[in-house]
């Protein structure tokens, strides 16, 4: 039976893949995780990104898109809540400090938890409007009414590991030894950079509107 989607299923994981590798939030937030607290917690927090995404599987699957879909208001709510928590995350970053010295994989993660680190994950995911409206753009021109749940649940399922995935990746990057070094003098610079992007991208949601 499912190699009756398989179109459907490429086109979608397609677009998918190349939302999810464009910069944004989640990238921002990842970067600024992993290079700041290392790897543990940066892998954490991809996890909680990927988890976000059950958010949308689930209140797509639901037909909460397709009202979003028919009352536009509701999509500008979306917007309002998720562009504040980006701008509070932006703002936290804004406001790092030098640091005097390297951290080390030890003491990295002070101040920070491996279920601190996911929920960051998770809710700058599930909050973030951008996935929201491609949610609600995949869902009603790609995917067809007459596909299963259980397979628009496979899919959603897919968007999932592929999130985490990805984002996994990015940290393993971002956090490995050489890299994190470079990040020691001009670390705050970076994180206040990050910050400005996830800053920049929440005016432009609220000019949106």
């Amino acid at each position: 039976m499912l190699s009756a989607y398989f179109g459907e299923f490429v086109a979608l994981a397609t677009l998918h893949l190349l939302a999810v590798i464009s910069p944004g939030p989640d990238f921002a937030v990842t970067v600024s995780q992993s290079v700041r607290h290392g790897r543990r917690i940066g892998m954490f927090t991809a996890l909680g990104i990927g988890a976000g995404i059950s958010v949308h599987v689930l209140y797509t699957l639901l037909g909460v898109g397709a009202l979003m879909h028919a009352a536009p208001w509701l999509v500008e709510v979306a917007k309002v809540v998720g562009g504040a928590y980006v701008l509070y995350l932006g703002v936290q970053l804004l406001r790092a400090k030098p640091g005097r010295q390297a951290p080390t994989e030890q003491d990295a993660g002070a101040g920070q938890t491996a279920s601190k680190a996911f929920r960051t994950g998770f809710l700058t995911n599930a909050t973030n409007p951008k996935a929201t409206l491609f949610f609600l753009a995949i869902f009603t021109t790609i995917v067809s009414p007459r596909t299963p749940l259980k397979v628009q649940a496979l899919y959603g399922v897919w968007m999932c590991c592929v999130n985490a995935g990805w984002f996994m990746l990015v940290s393993a990057l971002f956090s490995s030894p050489k890299v994190r070094a470079g990040f020691v003098r001009l670390g705050h610079w970076f994180e206040r950079f990050m910050g400005l992007i996830l800053v920049a991208f929440a005016t432009r949601l609220v000019l949106s509107i």
